[in-house]
Parts: structure tokens; C-alpha cells; sequence
């Protein structure tokens, strides 16, 4: 299990630091290394469903503007609606 979740930080922290805009490089990157290592297996697989969403819908969520797709209200996406970068 401790390599699982060692995969999936790696995964975590390619996926949020090479998005497509500077911007959410930088946003998401700073945002997972912030959470990674006090996140559990469950949470860090939500953290993986968050960095499959587009730039767009995530930064529009991140800002408080409407979006193309319905977030769900968990831990991860409360984090991330709250970080401040």
C-alpha cells in the first residue's frame, strides 16, 4: 500500500505542475504540495479526479465564477476552493 500511495503522489505532482497554463501550473502545484503529505489514500484519489478537470472549469471554480461541470462538495475540493495562493 505505501508504494501505491508513493505512485500516486508522483502522478499527483506531475499532473498539477504540467496542466497547459502557467497559471494552473502554478496554482495546482503550489496547492499539492501544500495538502500531499497530509492527505490519506482516500483523499489523495480525490486529488486525482480534481486534476482531471479541465483549466478552465478549475479555475473558474477556484474564483467563485460559474462552470460547465457540477462539483462535488467534498474535503479535496473545499481545500482547493479555499486555498489561498
Amino acid at each position: 500500500m505505501t508504494s501505491d500511495i508513493e505512485q500516486i503522489k508522483k502522478k499527483i505532482i506531475y499532473r498539477s505542475k504540467y496542466r497547459g497554463t502557467k497559471e494552473m501550473d502554478k496554482l495546482l502545484g503550489a496547492f499539492s504540495n501544500k495538502y500531499l503529505n497530509q492527505l490519506d489514500y482516500e483523499d489523495l484519489n480525490e486529488l486525482i479526479k480534481l486534476l482531471e478537470i479541465d483549466d478552465n472549469n478549475l479555475y473558474n471554480y477556484y474564483n467563485g465564477q460559474s462552470t460547465n461541470i457540477v462539483f462535488e462538495d467534498n474535503k479535496i475540493n473545499n481545500l482547493f476552493k479555499n486555498f489561498k495562493y
